[in-house]
């Protein structure tokens, strides 16, 4: 009778704040960190997500299965290295099957220093994630299996979380630079913009490359600034419009700093387009709150109805906080709410050129429901520019 085979000795841990573990085989990065746990529904852009800046200080639970399949490369990074924390999956990462790749999945993410964990029901963990809520973590990866289970869990009952955290700081631009690079397109891939026919200044509070690729492709001329840009630096560079780009963190700790900005920026009478946390710090300017979701909208099958046409897009979405609608003051119009959970996806001003949404037109869901917005921001500007 053959010998029986001793399971291989987990090479990861995934400790949760109420003391739960689960174990699995670490990819990636050795060493241990601390975050949110949240869970992403997308089939598809796992790298875009790792490199999203608006995913700082959380790790991701990714609900599809076949992660790692297409393998990695450059053009779909959406931020110079992976900014997520963590990455948490049901199968370990397989070899990449894609004609685009350049590389593969675990290799990137020791590269990035970003540690995996897979092997786990990540149905379980989805819906404990649903039902209690987004928890505070300690992820750790050791190749020879062993965990110090009491320290890692005081790590993960002593992380502060994201309310009350400003990450925008820690994920925006250094200084400002000139964007010109347009969206993707076979069989070119990316072009510059020759012939741009707006200045438009966006804020870098943890901008996605694809969003000031689709500005550029709207016939933008992409100037960005720091998230701690003032009014006056801003207004200095005589823009025909200004974008608030998406970002990490809690809206009301960025709020501190970028509402004034914002409320100077409003007086100037100029168009504004606001994305994610940008539709956030938008909503605070005109005197509306935010406030932390359970779990947040994390994925990129989101159905979200648009009020002023009522037809309903499939949306990207990541965030973990939202515009609370029932603050919303007189003259500032509800356009967008989520099918899900009616929560607020998008406002604008009833008598301005001034609108954000809270979901991520440029990351192609639909694939093309919501280009439109971009569109609607350059129009604007064009309709400034003419003589009354």
């Amino acid at each position: 009778m053959p010998a029986a085979q001793e399971s291989p000795r987990p090479t990861a841990c995934l400790v949760l704040a109420d003391g739960t573990i689960f174990y699995g085989f670490g990819f990636g990065a050795t060493g241990e960190t601390v975050a949110e746990l949240c869970f992403n529904t997308a089939m598809t852009g796992y790298q875009e997500i790792m490199t999203d800046p608006s995913y700082a200080g959380q790790i991701v639970t990714f609900t599809f299965p076949h992660i790692g399949n297409t393998g990695v490369t450059d053009e779909d990074e959406e931020a110079q290295q992976a900014v997520a924390a963590g990455m948490v999956v049901k199968w370990d990462p397989t070899e990449p099957s894609n004609w685009r790749a350049t590389g593969e999945l675990t290799a990137w993410m020791a590269r990035q220093g970003r540690i995996g964990i897979g092997g786990l029901d990540t149905r379980r963990l989805t819906r404990a994630i649903r039902q209690q809520g987004a928890p505070h973590v300690a992820l750790a990866h050791d190749p020879d299996g062993n965990f110090d289970l009491d320290r890692l869990l005081a790590k993960a009952r002593g992380w502060k979380g994201l309310v009350g955290l400003d990450l925008a700081k820690d994920v925006t631009c250094a200084q400002s630079y000139h964007w010109n690079e347009m969206r993707w397109a076979w069989p070119q891939g990316y072009q510059p913009q020759t012939a741009p026919v707006h200045k438009v200044v966006a804020i870098d509070f943890g901008a996605k490359r694809n969003i000031l690729r689709c500005l550029a492709s709207a016939g933008c001329d992409v100037t960005v600034l720091p998230a701690t840009a003032t009014a006056e630096e801003v207004l200095a560079l005589n823009p025909d419009g200004v974008f608030l780009s998406n970002g990490p963190g809690d809206p009301a700790a960025t709020g501190d700093y970028a509402v004034p900005m914002i409320k100077q920026v409003l007086d100037a009478d100029l168009p504004v387009f606001g994305i994610c946390l940008g539709h956030q710090m938008l909503a605070l300017a005109l005197g509306a709150r935010t406030i932390k979701m359970n779990h947040g909208h994390h994925g990129a099958n989101h159905p979200v109805k648009n009020r002023d046409t009522g037809k309903v897009e499939i949306t990207s979405m990541n965030h973990g906080f939202t515009v609370d609608s029932q603050t919303l003051p007189a003259g500032v119009v509800e356009t967008h709410v989520s099918l899900f959970d009616g929560s607020n996806c998008g406002i604008r001003l009833a008598d301005r050129p001034v609108f954000s949404v809270q979901y991520h037109p440029e990351a192609s869901p639909g694939p093309q429901d919501s280009y439109y917005l971009f569109e609607r921001f350059a129009d604007a500007m064009a309709a400034r520019k003419v003589p009354a």
